[in-house]
């Protein structure tokens, strides 16, 4: 069983050392959601959660130290493409930037190849090259397979980020990589147009 997830993925990193990795999903097999993981600079993994029913998939995906259910609010800004997340201890603003050259190539692939599980695995060492810590497939805990496919690429201007009320400081990169899963956000902070295939091994 594939689900699929089609949405963003905005990856960006703080000077306190936090960082932080915001899904959005206007259309998925859980409804719309917005749900964010944050490593902080001790490499303290937390989830949080719109719902019960999206922590458990997530958690049965990736490998969290506390998971934390709260209201998940998004909002995007048309004025300068700005987006921000209010989610219990957090609170993130971030501009998206310019479409870098990457993000102009991966528009010209057709949508049905771009989310191909073969194309993605074909296309892994690549993507590992190109962005070190990126991978577009990969196995997750609880036995199931990821597929991320990648349609559109920004970089984002910039961020401010708070926790529990403290700033965590300017924009800085996804450093070290993130240990959610298999892979991590790419290194420079980005604003990224994917498809996310998960497929499940049902018992």
């Amino acid at each position: 069983m594939i689900d699929r997830f089609d949405g963003w993925i905005s990856g960006l990193g703080t000077r306190s050392g936090r960082r932080v990795v915001i899904g959005h999903w206007p259309h998925s097999p859980l409804g719309p959601f917005t749900d964010v993981m944050t490593e902080d600079a001790r490499g303290h993994r937390t989830l949080l959660a719109p719902t019960d029913e999206v922590a458990d998939f997530v958690r049965a995906t990736y490998t969290f130290d506390d998971v934390v259910v709260v209201p998940v609010r998004h909002t995007r800004y048309d004025v300068g493409d700005v987006h921000a997340v209010v989610a219990g201890p957090l609170e993130v603003t971030w501009r998206v930037g310019e479409r870098t050259a990457l993000g102009r190539l991966l528009r010209l692939v057709p949508a049905r190849l771009a989310t191909d599980p073969r194309w993605l695995s074909g296309i892994d060492p690549v993507a590992r090259r190109l962005l070190p810590g990126v991978r577009t497939v990969g196995s997750a805990v609880g036995g199931r397979r990821e597929f991320y496919g990648a349609r559109d690429l920004h970089r984002i201007a910039g961020a401010r980020v708070r926790w529990d009320g403290a700033d965590a400081g300017g924009l800085a990169p996804v450093d070290p990589p993130v240990r959610f899963g298999f892979g991590s956000a790419p290194p420079t902070p980005s604003h990224v147009r994917i498809t996310t295939l998960v497929e499940r091994i049902l018992t």
